[in-house]
């Protein structure tokens, strides 16, 4: 079943193809909308009127505030050292690692195949440019574009 029955999901919550989503200990708050091949794991959060377009990961760990958007194959990671055993060959479990918490703050927009690297918080009305890789933290009202990403303006400056 792709939507678990351990999922809270608040009013008015659209889930388009909820045969074709994974979501699962999350919570995602009222009138949120959320696309085709999305999975949102466990103890990740979802605020209310957010837009989670298709294809995006967003892991364990996450917390996504009110009024975000989030565009087409944005990937969230959650451990910063990632590793598939420990130094004995055993294989890790939950046990072995940490999860470090990334937060999005009210109305921050992320664009389209993104990265953000885990422990950093993407402040409110800041605008992440498509195919970003955020590093670091992200002030309030910022445009970060590049590989890794970079202050190029603010969304408070009107053109």
């Amino acid at each position: 079943m792709p939507i678990a029955d351990s999922v809270r999901l608040g009013d008015n919550v659209k889930v388009f193809h909820p045969s074709l989503v994974n979501l699962y200990g999350c919570t995602v708050g009222a009138d949120s909308k959320i696309g085709a091949f999305v999975e949102i794991q466990k103890n990740a959060t979802i605020g209310a009127r957010c837009k989670i377009s298709s294809h995006t990961f967003i892991c364990e760990g996450v917390v996504i505030e009110d009024e975000c958007f989030i565009g087409h194959g944005v990937m969230f990671t959650n451990d910063r050292f990632p590793r598939a055993t420990n130094p004995d060959g055993s294989p890790q479990t939950e046990a072995d690692w940490k999860v470090e918490e990334t937060r999005v703050k009210r109305q921050a927009s992320i664009g389209s195949n993104a990265t953000i690297v885990c422990g950093v918080t993407i402040g409110e009305g800041a605008l992440i440019g498509a195919g970003a890789v955020v590093t670091k933290d992200v002030p309030p009202f910022a445009i970060v574009a590049g590989v890794p990403a970079k202050i190029v303006g603010d969304t408070r400056t009107k053109k």
